[in-house]
């Protein structure tokens, strides 16, 4: 069976199916890289949480970044908030964002029970 949460015409914010919660693209306003990373991962803990899920749960995040050069800061808090021993597969590139105050973007998947 497949779930979907918060449906709207373009999108969901959670779809669940076999055990794993697919979250829709994080992204959030703010003056600097740090500031936009914790409200976009603030964003993820509220949707994990709806998902019945965890940070611990995570199974594979996908970060863009709209300039390369933000690495470092997005790493910064980044570390600070994956639990340790529950880093997620990860992968990072750079796009052109949606939006041009944007600097970063994340999709999650994560399991639940």
């Amino acid at each position: 069976m497949i779930e979907r949460i918060e449906t709207g015409e373009r999108s969901s914010k959670i779809v669940k199916h076999n055990g794993v919660a697919y979250l829709t693209g994080q992204v959030a306003e703010g003056e600097t890289i740090q500031d936009q990373v914790r409200a976009c991962l603030q964003k993820i803990d509220d949707l994990l949480q709806q998902a019945g899920s965890s940070r611990e749960d995570m199974l594979r995040v996908t970060i863009w970044l709209a300039d390369m050069k933000d690495f470092a800061g997005l790493n910064e808090v980044w570390n600070a908030w994956v639990p340790t021993g529950h880093a997620p597969a990860r992968a990072c590139g750079e796009a052109k964002l949606a939006r041009p105050e944007l600097k970063v973007e994340f999709i999650v998947d994560a399991a639940y029970d």
